[in-house]
């Protein structure tokens, strides 16, 4: 005769509890394939090997060697596109910037990101100047 299971609640989570567990997961853990972190952050699969052979990126290999990348590597790669596309630094600037930062044990990346954001926010050129401060370009009349 079958036995009988014990009945148990239904697990039924709101979405606190969904938002707590999702928080809770390690951001070092590699779970990514390369198409899906790719996809996440909106570029080729390509670029990722590219920042991986600029030595931007080092993502965790599984024993057949896929490329595994976890919440950090997403963040930093979200990093590198911020500062190539918004602020102009290529690739070489980036490793250099990376690490500095590693070495001094200080968040410079996230000032020059504040930095960036203060800057667009005023109106102000790369240069720090707004347009008020800005001579004219206009030719001098002639009287």
């Amino acid at each position: 005769m079958p036995r009988a299971r014990a009945a148990s609640p239904p697990s039924r989570l709101g979405p606190e509890e969904v938002a707590f567990r999702r928080l809770d997961r390690d951001p070092t853990r590699p779970v990514y394939v390369i198409s899906v972190a790719a996809s996440i952050v909106r570029v080729h699969p390509r670029t990722l090997r590219i920042y991986e052979d600029e030595g931007l990126l080092a993502p965790a290999r599984t024993p057949t060697n896929i490329r595994l990348y976890s919440e950090n590597d997403i963040r930093r790669i979200l990093w590198i596109r911020h500062l190539t596309q918004e602020r102009g630094i290529n690739l070489a600037g980036i490793k250099l910037l990376f690490e500095l930062e590693e070495r001094l044990g200080k968040r410079i990346l996230e000032a020059l990101f504040d930095e960036g954001t203060e800057g667009r926010q005023a109106g102000a050129e790369p240069d720090g100047t707004t347009a008020a401060e800005r001579p004219s370009r206009k030719a001098p009349s002639t009287p």
